[in-house]
């Protein structure tokens, strides 16, 4: 159970779209997904009971998901998510099966049993069919059917963005989880499956299957829950961290062993930097795994996918191009972030997704100081600032499944690294990041109360930097010049009321502090040449000398 917020509906018909203000365009169906509608707001799941059994001869599946909620406020008609092409066998409560219609990805279910607030009540959602098979997972997500370069059958489900209603029912919003779930998973005896949370019993079944029965103890994103079946070995170890001894299982395929247990050695000291930085793991009860997939990667709670071939880098390219990021693993770090930001710390609608990708590109650079020092780890991040775009907002559209652009990833991080140098003082900035997690643990959240918790624990009205950096598309930029001694400057291209202090040099191998605003300032400089003047490059800004007085 996460707080839900209420995100108002656009009024559409069916077949309606609407436009936003940058005329971009959102369907009925979006809405339907993307909003926290008269379907949704009335109830809180508690717990959701999955159980799935997978067809490999059709590439089918067949199961069902017990949905316990609690009332809010008394209503009759639930909205539960199921993807084309799957379809609903049936709805049953207490018994009774129920009448419902479905809107597109939207079912609209019927309640007949009287709905009281505080009520806990159960729907049993019965369903089948072949789902969407994933294209370019996770991004463009669903099940991936594969086969090991041994040919044994390797499947996955990947499903970010596109939502876990993509293969099973549920209330697909980001806004609203459960407290805890079961995952049980049948597949062909000659497999393993590995979901989330913890192990709880291995049935081998009479028709030659086998059913494996996780467990999340803690609340979970419904697009972090998964499958990952194939022919796994399996080790186990232990992490002595802040909260205790953390479990630590791992499962690559079994003709990679050796070579996992080489490569993954990483998350140890993955764990300790981001502890560090971050504060304790978030799942003690449900332990940390990575578990070898079909795809690149990725955070789902608890078990890591893991596709990166054992290569350091990006699938063994550096991002940065600094060559700071072939010192690690790209997916080992980066989606292991994820369980702090993004699984612990989940935002209520995908518009502010950054507060997941940011967070987790500028670990990056984080773990990047924790093993090789502090200029290293800044020498990564603003390498990666060849890679923003800045095409559109990082913020999207909300309530209508929108996430906003790409650069929520470098874009982001860079934000955050400027606004560290912006406060200063790395125990606050550390205090910062662990009070995020300590404030938010296990909650949903809104990209302004970050903002906000962030301003408020620097002691620095932060909100225009955010406003700059997150909802437009342009880069701020300090003009400039110098006559003499007198150094002259203002920040353009920002919006208004930006006024972020910056370093630049003030005299020969030194950096001050300046303070500008959109207005013209004044302030001495001792430079032997004007050529010497420089912004500290640890500031996602751009320079321009304008030349003369102003």
């Amino acid at each position: 159970m996460r707080r839900l917020v209420l995100i108002s509906c656009l009024a559409l018909t069916p077949l309606a779209t609407a436009a936003a203000q940058d005329g971009t365009t959102f369907t009925h169906a979006d809405t339907l997904r993307g909003s926290n509608g008269p379907g949704r707001s009335w109830w809180d799941v508690t717990f959701y009971d999955l159980h799935v059994a997978i067809n490999l001869a059709d590439s089918s599946i067949r199961g069902y998901n017990g949905i316990t909620y609690r009332v809010l406020v008394p209503n009759q008609e639930m909205q539960i998510d199921l993807q084309v092409p799957l379809e609903v066998d049936s709805m049953v409560q207490n018994g009774r099966t129920l009448a419902s219609r479905r809107d597109g990805n939207a079912f609209f279910v019927t309640l007949v049993q009287p709905q009281h607030t505080g009520d806990i009540n159960t729907v049993n959602v019965y369903y089948h069919g072949k789902p969407r098979a994933a294209i370019r997972p996770p991004w463009d997500g669903g099940y991936i059917w594969h086969h090991d370069s041994l040919g044994h059958p390797w499947i996955a489900t990947a499903n970010e963005g596109l939502g876990a209603s993509v293969w099973w029912p549920n209330k697909d919003i980001q806004s609203d989880e459960p407290d805890s779930q079961r995952i049980a998973i049948t597949v062909p005896d000659s497999m393993t499956d590995v979901s989330n949370g913890r192990l709880r019993s291995t049935t081998r079944n009479a028709d030659g299957t086998a059913t494996y029965e996780w467990f999340v103890q803690n609340p979970i994103n419904n697009y972090d829950v998964e499958v990952n079946a194939g022919t796994y070995a399996h080790w186990s170890d232990v992490y002595h961290g802040e909260n205790g001894n953390l479990a630590l299982d791992f499962w690559p395929l079994a003709y990679h062993l050796d070579t996992a247990k080489v490569q993954w050695q990483q998350a140890k000291s993955m764990l300790r930097c981001f502890e560090h930085w971050f504060g304790p793991y978030p799942w003690y009860a449900d332990g940390y795994k990575l578990i070898e997939a079909p795809h690149l990667g990725m955070e789902h709670q608890s078990g890591i996918a893991y596709g990166n071939h054992f290569k350091n880098g990006y699938l063994g390219r550096d991002l940065s191009r600094t060559g700071q990021g072939l010192k690690w693993d790209f997916i080992v770090v980066h989606e292991s972030a994820h369980e702090w930001f993004g699984n612990n710390i989940t935002d209520n609608d995908v518009a502010d997704m950054w507060i997941h990708e940011s967070f987790a590109n500028y670990s990056e650079s984080l773990y990047t100081e924790c093993t090789a020092g502090k200029a290293a780890g800044a020498e990564y991040v603003i390498g990666t600032r060849a890679l923003i775009r800045n095409d559109r907002p990082i913020v999207g559209h909300f309530g209508v499944n929108d996430e906003g652009s790409g650069d929520m990833y470098y874009k982001g991080g860079n934000m955050l690294h400027t606004i560290r140098q912006v406060i200063d003082n790395d125990e606050k900035w550390r205090g910062i990041l662990r009070g995020l997690n300590k404030t938010f643990w296990h909650k949903t959240v809104d990209g302004t109360q970050v903002e906000a918790y962030i301003s408020q624990q620097a002691g620095i009205d932060l909100s225009k930097v955010f406003e700059q950096y997150l909802t437009t598309n342009k880069v701020p930029v300090l003009e400039y010049s110098i006559a003499g001694t007198t150094l002259t400057y203002r920040w353009a291209n920002v919006v208004p009321g930006f006024a972020m202090p910056v370093k630049v040099t003030l005299a020969d191998g030194r950096y001050g502090v300046i303070r500008p605003t959109e207005s013209w300032q004044t302030t001495a400089v001792h430079l032997t040449q004007p050529t010497d003047f420089k912004v500290d490059v640890n500031y996602y800004v751009e320079s321009k000398d304008v030349g003369g007085p102003r």
